[in-house]
């Protein structure tokens, strides 16, 4: 973005958006056309496996969808419901099912089917399966909350993100699946809007995205990625976006380019944020309204982990400053600048208040902590994350620090490197509390094979005291908390280029409940 871009939305410019948006219609779950109950397929419908997430101590959601021809238009689908069979069982060959319905799969939401499951025992693993036609769905494994009042004796996850098709292969994920975890969290980018390039590892089918049958066709050409789609059947998943599931950089009612009208961007917005809710396994209560959906949300862990999901594109205001690497300066400073919007930053820290939760987790999607890039005086800071929000980042530390809210852990990803960074609250000062912790989270193949030297951040990782770790390879990150520890597990590949990569675990990490500031070990 330029420095000519406007700041915010004067009220005159947001009346004109809303407009547009009123011009869009939205989608519809309802349909008249009749159910098919007995369908007949050109190919097996299964191909994009299934998935579960948003686990709660009751339940989870249950996600397929019906595609004999994923890459194609529709799908390979009529433009009729299709009545889908799902069953959960206890046990993998379904002698046991403890709970089964029906769904209907229909065309307005590209026959995908989402099933929010109730009546499931806390902290429990089951297995699940769908039905339509003749044809059986891949049996998928997933695993409820903990009660909301127990405290676990520990809980697992891993976290990624960035995972640009173009960019390589997907060689963490054959690792990730055979951990011992509760949760997978993806904190954004998981597909990449851009146009096919030739002499890439892999190409993206097409051109750049824009229309709901193309953001439909990319989303499909990932999950037939046949290790993303086996860690979506092995564990229950909990999702945020960030920039590339809707397009590069943008921020609100934003776009990255100049010149693109209201119209135009918000239909576009609404194809993604349509295209997103049909590929992920999200509940009704993130249905998109049109250009607008409601992504922020908690997932607890029982009294050990309360999960604060987080968006951080789109209730933003734009960039400050023209964007890129800046000083903190004008409009970095802004009172009015907002990373999270009013409405959800006033939900963040009620959820943070009332949590019971040892360890207070937000998962989403740029650097918190104020990382200078600059030389010297010269100091430079990312405008796209945090430090360009100052004030808004300032506040939201100073709350951790005022309100006493215990262990606050922060899950980041979207720069392509790995960070470790203790959160103090006055980053000028060296004797200034530590806040929190952050884990930046490498690509899972974003950037290349990675493992290179970058001069900005090795110098940045330097010239930070308060950065603890900083590398450059791709993988993920593994995390193992009890009540009274946190252990980070940085997992990294030595390449994406091909597939195969062996895992190297890099570095480890440990927190101490009640004691802020990381260790290695």
């Amino acid at each position: 973005m330029n420095s000519s871009k406007r700041y915010g939305v004067e009220r005159r410019q947001f009346l004109k958006y809303m407009a547009a948006v009123s011009a869009i219609p939205l989608s519809s779950c309802r349909t008249t056309s009749p159910v098919i109950t007995r369908p007949q397929f050109e190919d097996y419908p299964f191909k994009l496996s299934v998935a579960s997430g948003d686990p709660e101590p009751d339940g989870v959601v249950l996600w397929t969808r019906l595609a004999p021809l994923p890459l194609d238009d529709g799908g390979g689908m009529p433009s009729e419901p299709i009545e889908t069979f799902w069953e959960v069982a206890n046990d993998e060959a379904f002698r046991n099912i403890v709970q089964k319905g029906t769904a209907h799969a229909i065309p307005q939401l590209g026959h995908s089917v989402h099933v929010e499951v109730t009546g499931l025992k806390p902290a429990h693993s089951y297995f699940y399966r769908f039905h339509a036609g003749v044809h059986t769905s891949p049996v998928g494994r997933t695993r409820t909350a903990p009660a909301e009042d127990s405290m676990p004796e520990r809980v697992r996850f891993a976290f990624t993100s960035c995972q640009n098709y173009e960019s390589g292969y997907f060689n963490g994920y054959p690792h990730m699946v055979k951990e011992d975890l509760d949760l997978i969290v993806h904190l954004g980018d998981y597909i990449y809007e851009y146009g096919g390039v030739n002499n890439r590892p892999r190409k993206h089918i097409g051109v750049e995205v824009e229309s709901l049958d193309e953001y439909r066709t990319r989303y499909a050409q990932y999950r037939l990625d046949r290790m993303l789609a086996e860690a979506h059947r092995q564990f229950p998943w909990l999702v945020t976006w960030d920039d590339h599931e809707f397009d590069n950089n943008y921020a609100n009612l934003v776009s990255e380019e100049d010149g693109i009208s209201p119209e135009k961007f918000l239909a576009r917005r609404m194809n993604a944020y349509q295209a997103y809710y049909e590929f992920m396994p999200l509940r009704r209560r993130s249905f998109p309204q049109g250009p607008h959906m409601t992504l922020y949300r908690s997932c607890k862990y029982g009294r050990l982990a309360n999960f604060n999901v987080l968006d951080t594109r789109q209730y933003r205001t734009d960039q400050p400053n023209g964007d890129r690497q800046k000083p903190m300066v004008g409009k970095a400073l802004d009172p009015r600048a907002t990373m999270l919007g009013e409405k959800q930053e006033n939900w963040l820290m009620r959820n943070l208040i009332n949590s019971s939760a040892t360890w207070n987790i937000m998962a989403q999607q740029v650097m918190m902590a104020p990382l200078n890039r600059g030389k010297g005086e010269d100091r430079r800071y990312s405008m796209d994350q945090w430090p360009g929000y100052e004030v808004s980042r300032r506040r939201l530390l100073d709350f951790f620090h005022q309100r006493k809210i215990p262990n606050p852990v922060v899950l980041t990803g979207d720069i392509h490197v790995n960070w470790v960074n203790d959160l103090q609250l006055d980053f000028k000062d060296d004797n200034s509390p530590v806040v929190g912790t952050e884990f930046v989270g490498t690509s899972m193949s974003s950037g290349g094979n990675g493992g290179n030297r970058i001069t900005e951040y090795e110098r940045a990782a330097e010239q930070n005291d308060f950065v603890q770790y900083y590398n450059s390879n791709r993988g993920y990150v593994s995390c193992d908390i009890t009540p009274d520890t946190w252990t980070t597990h940085f997992r990294i590949t030595p390449f994406v280029e091909k597939p195969g990569a062996p895992l190297i675990n890099e570095a480890s990490f440990l927190l101490k409940s009640g004691i802020p500031g990381v260790k290695r070990i």
